[in-house]
């Protein structure tokens, strides 16, 4: 019960905090990046400039997007180990 708690009260908010801050930082990248290219006298460079940033941004939702939800697959594990128990329990109590 203790993983569950955990689960619900420090790391399931903590990954929807982490995409809510994620969301910010790419908007930020994104004014960003049109800025740099719109002042930018080499605009492959600040393409390519932009292309990293998209792909390691990208990369970096993914990989929070994926933690979350093993977070909540787990999570779900655990109910369902729970739910199991308790069906368990009171069948043998109506059957006894």
């Amino acid at each position: 019960m203790a993983e569950l708690q955990m689960l619900l009260e420090e790391e399931i908010p903590a990954g929807k905090r982490a995409l809510v801050e994620s969301y910010q930082n790419l908007t930020r990248v994104a004014d960003y990046c049109e800025n740099n290219y719109v002042q930018a006298q080499d605009k492959r460079k600040a393409l390519e400039e932009t292309k990293a940033y998209t792909t390691q941004s990208l990369a970096s939702v993914a990989y929070q997007i994926n933690a979350l939800a093993n977070n909540v697959l787990q999570l779900l594990d655990i109910q369902l180990v729970v739910i199991h128990s308790s069906t368990a329990y009171y069948c043998l109590l109506f059957f006894k």
